[in-house]
Protein backbone atom coordinates (compact mmCIF):
# COMPACT_ATOMS: atom_id res chain seq x y z
CA UNK A 1 0.00 0.00 0.00
CA UNK A 2 1.48 3.57 -0.75
CA UNK A 3 2.49 5.59 2.06
CA UNK A 4 2.96 9.41 1.90
CA UNK A 5 6.73 10.54 1.27
CA UNK A 6 6.92 12.83 4.25
CA UNK A 7 6.15 9.89 6.38
CA UNK A 8 9.02 8.93 7.31
CA UNK A 9 8.75 6.05 10.41
CA UNK A 10 10.20 8.78 13.26
CA UNK A 11 6.61 9.93 13.85
CA UNK A 12 6.07 6.48 16.12
CA UNK A 13 6.38 6.12 19.82
CA UNK A 14 9.97 5.72 21.09
CA UNK A 15 8.70 2.55 23.13
CA UNK A 16 7.61 1.40 19.67
CA UNK A 17 10.61 2.04 18.01
CA UNK A 18 12.93 0.60 20.96
CA UNK A 19 10.99 -2.91 20.24
CA UNK A 20 11.36 -2.68 16.30
CA UNK A 21 15.22 -2.19 17.12
CA UNK A 22 15.64 -6.22 17.03
CA UNK A 23 14.64 -5.85 13.20
CA UNK A 24 17.10 -4.96 10.33
CA UNK A 25 17.13 -1.64 10.02
CA UNK A 26 15.60 -1.39 6.53
CA UNK A 27 12.59 -3.25 7.67
CA UNK A 28 12.29 -1.94 11.20
CA UNK A 29 11.69 1.57 8.72
CA UNK A 30 9.07 -0.12 6.43
CA UNK A 31 7.55 -1.34 9.57
CA UNK A 32 7.54 2.16 11.96
CA UNK A 33 6.33 3.73 8.63
CA UNK A 34 2.93 1.30 8.24
CA UNK A 35 2.46 1.34 12.05
CA UNK A 36 2.15 5.94 11.55
CA UNK A 37 -0.57 5.02 9.02
CA UNK A 38 -2.37 2.62 11.11
CA UNK A 39 -2.34 5.54 13.91
CA UNK A 40 -3.79 8.29 11.40
CA UNK A 41 -6.17 6.62 9.78
CA UNK A 42 -7.55 4.30 12.46
CA UNK A 43 -10.36 6.76 13.11
CA UNK A 44 -10.93 8.66 9.86
CA UNK A 45 -10.40 5.60 7.69
CA UNK A 46 -10.54 2.20 9.28
CA UNK A 47 -10.49 0.27 6.72
CA UNK A 48 -7.35 1.96 5.46
CA UNK A 49 -5.85 1.42 8.41
CA UNK A 50 -6.41 -2.35 8.33
CA UNK A 51 -4.59 -2.80 5.35
CA UNK A 52 -1.55 -1.40 6.76
CA UNK A 53 -1.68 -3.25 9.70
CA UNK A 54 -1.60 -6.15 7.70
CA UNK A 55 1.26 -5.33 5.93
CA UNK A 56 2.92 -4.60 9.12
CA UNK A 57 2.28 -7.75 10.38
CA UNK A 58 3.43 -9.52 7.56
CA UNK A 59 6.61 -7.59 7.80
CA UNK A 60 7.09 -8.34 11.66
CA UNK A 61 4.00 -10.76 13.25
CA UNK A 62 6.90 -11.50 16.08
CA UNK A 63 6.88 -7.77 17.25
CA UNK A 64 4.02 -6.84 20.35
CA UNK A 65 3.58 -3.55 18.93
CA UNK A 66 2.52 -4.70 15.94
CA UNK A 67 0.27 -6.82 16.79
CA UNK A 68 -1.68 -4.78 19.17
CA UNK A 69 -2.13 -2.20 16.06
CA UNK A 70 -3.28 -5.10 14.15
CA UNK A 71 -5.93 -5.77 16.43
CA UNK A 72 -6.64 -2.02 17.23
CA UNK A 73 -7.56 -2.19 13.67
CA UNK A 74 -9.27 -5.01 13.50
CA UNK A 75 -11.38 -3.89 16.72
CA UNK A 76 -12.15 -0.31 14.66
CA UNK A 77 -13.19 -2.96 11.71
CA UNK A 78 -15.56 -4.72 14.19
CA UNK A 79 -13.46 -7.83 13.12
CA UNK A 80 -13.51 -9.08 16.80
CA UNK A 81 -12.60 -12.62 16.64
CA UNK A 82 -9.39 -11.42 14.97
CA UNK A 83 -9.20 -8.33 16.97
CA UNK A 84 -9.04 -11.16 19.94
CA UNK A 85 -6.22 -13.17 18.76
CA UNK A 86 -3.83 -10.15 17.97
CA UNK A 87 -4.65 -8.60 21.28
CA UNK A 88 -3.68 -11.83 22.88
CA UNK A 89 -0.70 -12.74 21.32
CA UNK A 90 0.16 -9.09 22.43
CA UNK A 91 -0.34 -9.90 25.89
CA UNK A 92 1.29 -13.10 25.68
CA UNK A 93 4.34 -11.46 24.18
CA UNK A 94 4.60 -8.22 26.60
CA UNK A 95 2.72 -9.62 30.10
CA UNK A 96 1.16 -6.19 30.08
CA UNK A 97 -2.36 -6.37 31.47
CA UNK A 98 -3.64 -2.84 29.98
CA UNK A 99 -5.56 -3.71 26.83
CA UNK A 100 -7.69 -6.45 29.48
CA UNK A 101 -10.68 -3.71 29.09
CA UNK A 102 -10.54 -3.48 24.79
CA UNK A 103 -9.88 -7.50 24.91
CA UNK A 104 -13.03 -8.07 27.39
CA UNK A 105 -15.30 -5.43 25.18
CA UNK A 106 -14.36 -7.57 22.39
CA UNK A 107 -15.74 -10.74 24.05
CA UNK A 108 -18.77 -7.91 23.66
CA UNK A 109 -18.85 -7.82 20.12
CA UNK A 110 -18.48 -11.57 20.02
CA UNK A 111 -21.95 -11.75 21.93
CA UNK A 112 -20.27 -13.11 24.87
CA UNK A 113 -21.15 -10.22 27.58
CA UNK A 114 -21.05 -12.77 30.34
CA UNK A 115 -17.25 -13.64 29.36
CA UNK A 116 -17.15 -10.03 29.55
CA UNK A 117 -18.07 -9.40 33.13
CA UNK A 118 -16.25 -12.49 34.49
CA UNK A 119 -13.28 -10.59 33.29
CA UNK A 120 -14.40 -6.84 35.00
CA UNK A 121 -14.03 -9.49 38.19
CA UNK A 122 -10.81 -11.11 37.24
CA UNK A 123 -7.51 -10.05 39.47
CA UNK A 124 -6.09 -8.79 36.35
CA UNK A 125 -8.12 -5.72 37.11
CA UNK A 126 -6.84 -4.29 40.27
CA UNK A 127 -3.27 -4.22 38.37
CA UNK A 128 -5.02 -1.71 35.81
CA UNK A 129 -3.84 1.92 36.43
CA UNK A 130 -7.23 4.46 37.34
CA UNK A 131 -7.79 5.04 33.12
CA UNK A 132 -8.00 1.05 32.50
CA UNK A 133 -10.22 0.73 35.72
CA UNK A 134 -12.82 3.07 34.89
CA UNK A 135 -13.10 1.91 30.94
CA UNK A 136 -13.36 -1.70 32.48
CA UNK A 137 -16.79 -0.16 34.15
CA UNK A 138 -17.83 0.94 30.57
CA UNK A 139 -17.04 -2.13 29.16
CA UNK A 140 -18.66 -3.92 32.20
CA UNK A 141 -21.68 -1.90 32.22
CA UNK A 142 -22.17 -2.40 28.69
CA UNK A 143 -22.33 -6.03 29.11
CA UNK A 144 -24.89 -5.58 31.52
CA UNK A 145 -26.78 -3.62 28.82
CA UNK A 146 -26.49 -6.17 26.38
CA UNK A 147 -28.19 -8.81 29.05
CA UNK A 148 -30.79 -6.58 29.58
CA UNK A 149 -29.52 -5.70 33.61
CA UNK A 150 -30.20 -1.77 33.00
CA UNK A 151 -30.43 -1.21 36.88
CA UNK A 152 -27.07 -3.17 37.59
CA UNK A 153 -25.37 -1.79 34.36
CA UNK A 154 -26.69 2.30 36.33
CA UNK A 155 -25.01 0.86 39.44
CA UNK A 156 -21.81 -0.39 38.08
CA UNK A 157 -21.48 3.01 36.66
CA UNK A 158 -21.86 4.99 39.48
CA UNK A 159 -18.20 5.38 41.22
CA UNK A 160 -16.17 8.00 42.89
CA UNK A 161 -14.95 8.73 39.58
CA UNK A 162 -18.59 9.63 38.46
CA UNK A 163 -19.16 11.79 41.85
CA UNK A 164 -15.92 13.71 41.11
CA UNK A 165 -15.96 17.36 39.90
CA UNK A 166 -12.35 16.74 38.84
CA UNK A 167 -12.05 16.48 34.73
CA UNK A 168 -9.73 13.39 33.83
CA UNK A 169 -10.03 11.74 30.79
CA UNK A 170 -12.44 9.70 30.86
CA UNK A 171 -14.92 12.05 32.56
CA UNK A 172 -17.03 12.53 29.83
CA UNK A 173 -17.83 9.15 28.45
CA UNK A 174 -18.33 7.87 31.86
CA UNK A 175 -20.87 10.52 32.15
CA UNK A 176 -22.39 9.86 28.50
CA UNK A 177 -22.46 6.36 29.32
CA UNK A 178 -24.33 7.04 32.29
CA UNK A 179 -26.95 9.49 31.14
CA UNK A 180 -27.57 7.17 28.22
CA UNK A 181 -28.29 4.12 30.93
CA UNK A 182 -31.01 6.60 32.66
CA UNK A 183 -32.58 7.28 29.54
CA UNK A 184 -32.74 3.89 28.53
CA UNK A 185 -34.33 3.04 31.93
CA UNK A 186 -36.68 5.84 31.39
CA UNK A 187 -35.17 7.99 34.09
CA UNK A 188 -35.06 10.99 31.73
CA UNK A 189 -34.60 13.92 34.10
CA UNK A 190 -31.79 12.72 35.95
CA UNK A 191 -30.74 11.72 31.93
CA UNK A 192 -30.54 15.30 31.16
CA UNK A 193 -28.67 16.44 34.18
CA UNK A 194 -25.58 13.95 33.29
CA UNK A 195 -25.88 14.66 29.54
CA UNK A 196 -25.32 18.16 30.87
CA UNK A 197 -22.66 17.29 32.88
CA UNK A 198 -20.81 15.17 30.01
CA UNK A 199 -21.42 18.27 27.80
CA UNK A 200 -19.14 20.54 30.17
CA UNK A 201 -16.61 17.78 30.66
CA UNK A 202 -16.35 17.06 27.00
CA UNK A 203 -13.32 19.36 25.41
CA UNK A 204 -12.50 17.37 22.39
CA UNK A 205 -15.71 16.32 20.88
CA UNK A 206 -15.39 13.35 22.20
CA UNK A 207 -19.19 11.89 22.55
CA UNK A 208 -22.15 13.43 20.52
CA UNK A 209 -23.62 14.83 24.78
CA UNK A 210 -24.79 18.24 23.35
CA UNK A 211 -26.78 16.43 20.36
CA UNK A 212 -28.20 14.85 22.79
CA UNK A 213 -28.71 17.08 24.91
CA UNK A 214 -30.54 19.27 22.09
CA UNK A 215 -33.20 16.39 21.42
CA UNK A 216 -34.24 15.90 24.96
CA UNK A 217 -34.70 19.27 24.95
CA UNK A 218 -36.88 19.40 21.88
CA UNK A 219 -34.23 21.20 19.28
CA UNK A 220 -35.04 20.68 16.11
CA UNK A 221 -32.89 21.96 12.70
CA UNK A 222 -33.90 23.40 9.36
CA UNK A 223 -32.02 23.84 6.27
CA UNK A 224 -31.31 27.41 5.72
CA UNK A 225 -32.70 27.72 1.73
CA UNK A 226 -35.03 25.44 -0.25
CA UNK A 227 -33.52 24.67 -3.37
CA UNK A 228 -35.88 25.29 -5.38
CA UNK A 229 -37.47 28.64 -3.88
CA UNK A 230 -34.42 29.98 -1.92
CA UNK A 231 -36.59 29.95 0.85
CA UNK A 232 -36.91 28.84 4.12
CA UNK A 233 -40.04 26.53 4.36
CA UNK A 234 -41.83 25.55 7.58
CA UNK A 235 -41.22 21.51 7.75
CA UNK A 236 -38.59 21.19 4.88
CA UNK A 237 -35.61 19.36 5.89
CA UNK A 238 -36.67 19.31 9.69
CA UNK A 239 -35.00 16.68 12.10
CA UNK A 240 -34.26 16.34 15.37
CA UNK A 241 -30.51 15.89 16.69
CA UNK A 242 -29.64 12.54 15.93
CA UNK A 243 -29.49 10.25 19.24
CA UNK A 244 -26.22 7.99 18.55
CA UNK A 245 -24.30 5.65 20.97
CA UNK A 246 -20.98 7.30 22.16
CA UNK A 247 -20.12 4.70 24.67
CA UNK A 248 -16.39 2.36 22.74
CA UNK A 249 -16.73 0.36 25.74
CA UNK A 250 -15.12 0.26 24.51
CA UNK A 251 -16.32 0.01 23.99
CA UNK A 252 -12.25 1.58 22.67
CA UNK A 253 -14.48 2.16 24.83
CA UNK A 254 -13.82 1.36 23.54
CA UNK A 255 -10.47 -1.12 21.79
CA UNK A 256 -13.16 -5.38 21.58
CA UNK A 257 -11.02 -8.34 22.18
CA UNK A 258 -10.29 -11.35 24.47
CA UNK A 259 -8.14 -13.64 26.77
CA UNK A 260 -8.13 -17.34 27.11
CA UNK A 261 -8.51 -17.97 31.12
Amino acid sequence: MPIPEEVTGDEIDKDVRQELQSLPKTLAEDVARNLVMVARLLDEDPEAAYGYSRVALRLASRVAAVREAAGFAAYANQKYSEALAEFRAARRMTGSVELWPVMADCERGLGRPEKALDMAGAPEVHKLDKAGQVEMRLVAAGARRDMGQLDAAIVTLQSPELASNSVQPWTARLRYAYADALLAAGREREAREWFAKAVESDRDGSTDASDRLAELDGVEFMDALDEDEGETHPGSGVESAAAKDGDKDGDKDEDRGGEDD
